[in-house]
């Protein structure tokens, strides 16, 4: 749980009071291997902070081959399909775990307890929505301006022990390619 702390004291310092509070409202929960974390059409009921293990965000058509991974989340970050958590409607994606994860979660109720009843809940929320935006801003910003190869790439430089452990196939998914043509990518720059 200390990993928690320092991820959120990046941003804000949090009394030991207030700590108290919000880990008193956290669950561990821990997944096998390929694992639907939330299907489509079910409401994000958590947030949580993944102690271990690689989670990713798909959207899928009838046929495997045609899911779209947009998103992986590891060790160390907060993980949810936050748009439907905020709003509380069903939602349009998937999360699948990639491996065995950990992960420590609280309920969209506890974390709005949270929110009212600690001096830094809503700063903490704003602050930690304003992360996600930017994360999605970069994301869609590389997709509109950069190739193919300079996200696999970017992707490469950003967690290169971890994109090890996910398969090619949702890596080619995750930059916009085929697997074909991710390794043609992967053959040139070796």
């Amino acid at each position: 749980m200390e990993n928690i702390r320092k991820y959120l004291e990046k941003t804000i310092s949090i009394e030991d009071v207030d700590w108290q509070f919000f880990v008193s409202k956290l669950k561990k929960r821990t997944f096998e291997k390929k694992i639907k974390l939330l299907n489509v059409g079910e409401t994000e009921n958590h947030i949580s902070f993944i102690q271990k293990g690689i989670v990713r965000f798909l959207m899928s058509n009838e046929e495997e081959s045609k899911e779209v991974t947009f998103g992986f989340c590891f060790q160390d970050e907060f993980v949810s399909a936050y748009d439907s958590f905020l709003i509380q409607k069903p939602s349009l994606y998937s999360l699948e775990t990639l491996t065995k994860v950990s992960m420590w979660s609280i309920t969209y109720a506890d974390l709005q307890k949270v929110y009212s009843q600690t001096k830094i809940g809503d700063r903490l929320g704003r602050l930690s929505s304003e992360r996600l935006f930017l994360i999605k801003s970069k994301r869609e910003q590389s997709l509109l301006n950069d190739t193919a190869e300079e996200r696999y790439l970017k992707l490469f430089k950003e967690r290169p022990n971890l994109i090890e452990k996910i398969p090619l196939k949702y890596i080619a998914s995750y930059i916009g390619v085929t697997a074909q043509a991710l390794s043609r990518i992967r053959k040139r720059i070796s």
